[in-house]
């Protein structure tokens, strides 16, 4: 590879421009990778804390259904269950936006949240229990959401680190190691190119010299 390279003057400059232009590519990527790092653990903490909250309130809405089962029956919170399903008008949409060159999702729901009259069943029939369970369950789905939206811009965060490192490593061990040895080639023989037109030039001084003055000793 290196002794494949011209050792010229015109060669030094252009490797030289390249390792520059490599250093401030790898420069610009540390820092890259340096923000992702900190933008996904601040992520992480957040979605930590939000897959609490939402185990929290599906606790809760697990134990209001059972006492509702209890006091109501299991085939009654059947029926209102889907009596609530179909007058559901819930919908999420699905965008995009970029953090340094990572794609992450953007999800939002609309109408989760219902009140008493909104979810279908007779409130006549229900108990606070049931109701309690159908808010709970409401907001938790809500928190679930959130979360799968934060867990999907977790994993392309990590993806755009991973692809990141790979070009901060590959510059630092591989190209400006490459194009530094290249450098340093074609320095040293134009070093040794001139020692030997330095050595030429005092060997023909030298013989001019002796040539005069045989001349003048004629």
């Amino acid at each position: 590879m290196i002794s494949s390279v011209k050792p010229t003057r015109m060669e030094l400059l252009k490797i030289r421009k390249r390792i520059e232009l490599a250093e401030k590519g790898h420069k610009l990527l540390k820092e890259k990778r340096d923000a992702l790092f900190n933008e996904f653990y601040r992520e992480l903490s957040a979605a930590k804390s939000l897959r609490e909250e939402t185990e929290g309130i599906l606790s809760e809405a697990y134990t209001s259904l059972a006492v509702a089962e209890a006091q109501m029956g299991r085939l009654m919170v059947s029926q209102a269950a889907l009596a609530a399903s179909r007058t559901s008008s819930a919908s999420i949409s699905l965008m995009e936006r970029n953090i340094m060159g990572a794609h992450v999702p953007v999800v939002e729901a609309s109408e989760i949240k219902r009140n008493l009259a909104e979810r279908g069943y007779r409130i006549p029939d229900s108990t606070s229990s049931l109701d309690d369970s159908a808010s709970l369950f409401e907001s938790s789905l809500e928190k679930i959401v959130t979360l799968a939206e934060k867990e999907s811009l977790l994993e392309k965060l990590a993806f755009e680190i991973n692809r990141t490192k790979r070009k901060v490593n590959s510059l630092e061990k591989v190209t400006i190691p490459r194009m530094t040895a290249i450098k340093t080639y074609i320095e040293l023989r134009l070093e040794e190119r001139e020692r030997e037109t330095i050595f030429t030039l005092k060997k023909i001084k030298k013989r001019k010299k002796k040539e005069a003055a045989q001349a003048l000793s004629a």
